[in-house]
């Protein structure tokens, strides 16, 4: 399992903390110093069967400076692959890449049943 977070999100703590209480293995990196590629992020997407848009963090002020409500819709898929693979802050997160699924965002309901 990989587990990408940023460390002080604290929804990622949450995760974290959820994840070492179960005892689960998993290897940690960083969204902002080992931010996903654009290739990594293809795949993880197609493997979580969600779409692109979910995997940004609309939540950040990143996406707000950027505003990209407005622009990601008339941006391409391999466009909105490069914009989040330029900047970590704009990846929704955690996200936890099993083998064959991908998790993104925290929700303790879909983690659970993901792990069992």
């Amino acid at each position: 399992m990989l587990f990408i977070e940023y460390p002080t999100c604290s929804t990622c703590r949450k995760a974290k903390k959820w994840l070492d209480d179960r005892g689960a293995a998993y290897e940690d990196r960083h969204i902002v110093s080992d931010n996903p590629r654009a290739e990594e992020l293809r795949v993880w997407q197609k493997k979580s069967n969600q779409p692109l848009k979910n995997f940004f963090n609309t939540s950040g002020m990143r996406y707000r400076q950027l505003n990209l409500k407005t622009k990601l819709p008339q941006m391409s898929e391999a466009e909105q692959l490069e914009l989040l693979a330029s900047d970590g802050m704009l990846v929704k997160r955690p996200l936890l890449i099993l083998e064959d699924t991908v998790l993104v965002g925290f929700r303790e309901q879909a983690w659970e049943e993901a792990l069992s």
